[in-house]
């Protein structure tokens, strides 16, 4: 677990550039004690350096930060994610209302439902301005704190108002998946609109490109079992597949 906390961590500081003692407490729910120690053993990975009252990328490390953490992930496996959006988009009929994740597998969903009169309640920026063009989707922005490293709203007032809607359809996106830990992501501010999402749902479907098996993050927000369906652009390792027929988990691969 610490592992995997100081790797989010690490990742965490990368997308921010720096961050204070009392910031990484709250995003990672530890006791100073505790970040004060994952800092110390960052700091030996040569990455991040110490300052008074926080942390701030090395200079070496801050010279490689040439693009900003989501628009890497934007590029990376970008015709993988394209096919994961077609045939997503197969999935959504005249009518449903649908939730559009964050995640750069799910963004680009919008390109390939603008002739399907329907309801999007996203709190993705890029989704909203991926919609702009179709005038048959109505899009219902979620309200929120604009959180640059994903393009995205966050906060109490993002998870209060998906509380009023009743979503058929949920297309959500992760930043690992694996058999015993289920879907994670990296944030606590996207966890708990996730989970909201998930409860608020009719149907669940995980759009995720194949570098995502197998990988964890610090927060689970949702078990496989709840899903009703798997998106991919590959079929995954045979314990996944077998996993998913016991469940009756569609797996579109």
């Amino acid at each position: 677990m610490r592992e995997k906390r100081l790797d989010a961590i690490e990742q965490y500081i990368f997308e921010k550039k720096n961050a204070s003692l009392d910031l990484l407490c709250q995003e990672f729910q530890v006791s100073k004690n505790t970040i004060r120690r994952d800092l110390e053993e960052l700091s030996r990975r040569g990455n991040i350096q110490k300052v008074y009252g926080g942390v701030k990328l090395a200079g070496d490390a801050a010279g490689r930060v040439e693009l900003s953490a989501f628009d890497e992930r934007t590029i990376s496996h970008r015709e993988e994610k394209d096919l994961i959006c077609k045939k997503a988009a197969a999935l959504v009929k005249e009518g449903d209302t649908i939730f559009i994740d964050t995640g750069t597998s799910c963004t680009n969903l919008v390109k390939y439902i603008g002739k399907i009169p329907c309801s999007i309640v996203s709190n993705s920026l890029r989704v909203a301005c991926n919609a702009q063009p179709y005038e048959k989707l109505q899009l219902i922005m979620l309200p929120g704190t604009l959180r640059r490293e994903t393009m995205s709203f966050v906060g109490i007032e993002t998870v209060e108002r998906l509380r009023i809607y009743n979503i058929d359809k949920a297309f959500m996106a992760a930043t690992g998946l694996s058999l015993d830990r289920g879907l994670t992501n990296a944030s606590v501010y996207e966890y708990n609109i996730k989970k909201e999402v998930i409860s608020r749902s009719r149907k669940r479907f995980l759009m995720a490109d194949h570098s995502k098996f197998g990988k964890t993050a610090l927060y689970t927000f949702c078990d496989f079992e709840n899903l009703d369906a798997v998106i991919t652009d590959m079929p995954p390792a045979a314990e996944y597949r077998d996993y998913f027929r016991s469940q009756n988990i569609e797996l579109l691969s």
